[in-house]
């Protein structure tokens, strides 16, 4: 069975004894501080070069994400409590400033930081395992953000942005 799979099913923690839930409920402070648990909410086909306990999306991974609806259930809720830490919000089917967005945007969009290694994670991640409109929701916010100029971001953080959206094989 995989650890990643039991994570995501709460039915077991994941190496640090953090439930899938309580990594959730964590405040933004503790999201910004923490590093070790986004390769759990957001796995990826391989090794974090950051976290050597993080798992490692498999084919059966992706498999069980892509045909199970309570995984993908979950997935959706990282993603959410994500959009949140980042100051954004999903509002039908569109990604747009959420309410605590000016208070996050300093931290999150104002320079260049970890957060945006983050989103390049988030973007791929949800494109595999079969969230590939939430992540394209994201990445059409990204791109207006991106053309208003508004903050900081290069030309080669958006292309790694548009890249990772286009994974879908592991």
């Amino acid at each position: 069975m995989s650890r990643l799979l039991d994570f995501y099913r709460g039915s077991s923690p994941d190496v640090e004894g953090r439930t899938h839930q309580e990594i959730l409920d964590w405040p933004d402070d503790d999201l910004e501080m923490v590093h070790d648990y986004i390769q759990w909410l957001f796995p990826l086909p391989e090794p974090s070069q950051y976290n050597p306990d993080a798992p490692i999306l498999t084919p059966t991974d992706l498999t069980a994400f892509r045909s199970d609806p309570a995984l993908r259930a979950n997935l959706r809720k990282s993603f959410d409590r994500i959009l949140i830490f980042l100051g954004l919000t999903l509002v039908g089917t569109e990604v747009a400033n959420g309410p605590n967005f000016q208070q996050r945007a300093l931290d999150i969009w104002a320079a260049p930081n970890h957060n945006w290694l983050r989103v390049t994670r988030i973007l791929r991640s949800l494109s595999l395992l079969g969230l590939g409109s939430e992540a394209a929701a994201l990445l059409k916010w990204l791109d207006a953000t991106y053309s208003s100029r508004r903050f900081p971001i290069t030309v080669e953080t958006f292309q790694y942005w548009e890249g990772a959206i286009n994974a879908t094989e592991v």
